[in-house]
């Protein structure tokens, strides 16, 4: 069974920075991509950042020269690195994985959220 588990939410000042991690466990093949998307309360969730497995990343708009995400290979595990936060940065940051669970078949997991609350 695969699972990801996050950490690094928190409140943060506007200005401020958060660093979030998502690490892979369970059987695979390969990881496809992982990710991070983010929702509000009564929003829909939204792709905030996303790194394929040859390196290739894509961000939101909203997001683009603020935050970066990265990977670590050998542990599995994903990074965001947010930067110069501002207030509707805030929502449940969730990591997702997309991942050959065979040679041919591959499915999307998803961590529980971590919170990110930037407020003065």
């Amino acid at each position: 069974q695969v699972q990801l588990v996050e950490s690094g939410g928190g409140l943060v000042q506007p200005g401020g920075s958060l660093r979030l991690s998502c690490s892979l466990s369970g059987s695979i093949v390969k990881i496809n991509s992982m990710g991070w998307y983010r929702q509000v309360p009564g929003g829909q969730r939204e792709l905030v950042a996303i790194i394929s497995s040859s390196d290739t990343t894509n961000y939101a708009d909203s997001v683009k020269g603020r935050f970066a995400i990265s990977r670590d290979t050998a542990k599995n595990t994903v990074y965001l690195q947010m930067n110069s936060l501002k207030p509707e940065d805030t929502a449940v940051y969730y990591c997702n994985a997309n991942v050959y669970y065979t040679i041919f078949r591959r499915s999307d997991y998803w961590g529980q959220g971590t919170q990110v609350t930037v407020d003065s």
